[in-house]
């Protein structure tokens, strides 16, 4: 066996590696996270953004601890701007005034990243009619909503911009009691493709990633710990992915190293189906 190969095999996949610092990726950028406050992946994307350099305006339903987050993240990243901007991605006012907020506070937006989801665990036979209706409307009608409103910014300000959505690999990957969410994240991936083509011409791109377990507090609050277990077991690294390491990716496609990538939802796991 080589040194080379030696070396190969002392890398221990299964464990999570240190976070990868920034590399200035988002210079200059202005950019809009839903969803970002907490523990989750929103929060790390919003982390992951100003890390590469950008300004952030942080946005979320739950307006203490959206407050919590955009103080805590000014904190940690001193020499660039934070601001926060409440917002229920099911209301389209909420989602306009949200648009608004963020060209009010920094001048401009050049990414918006459509992290709101709502997921749920219950068989199609037992599920109500208001559970189907308020996993869609969260998370594929307010992708919707926030799409719509950041293309006619784009239109109209005409310097171009890049939209990431976060879909979930269930949106190819069936799974015991997440119809609804499954649903609403192939919705997601469709709205993706369809709006990138239609968004080319505003000199815009929208992509999305698909994690498949990216593991943080909360979900370990909202969901059971043996299911996760066994989810994270069969992933091909043996584990679930950290939040920052899904934020990492989201922040690639916002970048210009993606520059002719548009219409693509990027798989964050070990697999697709």
């Amino acid at each position: 066996m080589s040194e080379r190969s030696e070396q190969l095999n002392t890398v221990d996949l299964s464990t999570a590696p240190e976070i990868t610092p920034g590399h200035n990726l988002l210079a200059g950028k202005i950019a809009v996270v839903t969803a970002a406050a907490g523990t989750g992946i929103g929060s790390a994307t919003a982390r992951r953004l100003l890390s590469e350099g950008a300004d952030v305006v942080v946005s979320d339903w739950h307006e203490r601890r959206l407050k919590e987050t955009e103080e805590a993240l000014q904190a940690e990243f001193p020499d660039r701007r934070v601001a926060s901007v409440p917002c229920d991605v099911s209301s389209t006012e909420q989602v306009d005034a949200l648009i608004a907020g963020a060209v009010a506070a920094f001048g401009r937006i050049d990414v918006m990243v459509n992290n709101a989801g709502l997921g749920g665990e219950v068989p199609v036979v037992d599920m109500t009619d208001e559970q189907w209706d308020k996993v869609l409307d969260i998370t594929l009608n307010g992708t919707f909503r926030a799409t719509r409103a950041v293309l006619k910014y784009f239109r109209e300000a005409g310097h171009g911009g890049v939209v990431v959505n976060n879909a979930s690999v269930l949106g190819w990957r069936a799974q015991h009691g997440q119809a609804h969410y499954a649903a609403a994240k192939a919705g997601v991936m469709a709205l993706t493709r369809c709006s990138a083509v239609e968004a080319a011409e505003y000199g815009v791109r929208i992509n999305a990633v698909a994690p498949s377990i990216a593991r943080h507090a909360f979900l370990d609050k909202v969901t059971s710990g043996d299911l996760l277990d066994r989810l994270a077991a069969g992933e091909a690294f043996g584990r679930a992915a950290e939040p920052w390491e899904v934020a990492a990716t989201i922040a690639m496609l916002a970048s210009d190293y993606t520059t002719y990538l548009t219409g693509e939802v990027v798989s964050i796991s070990s697999q697709r189906a």
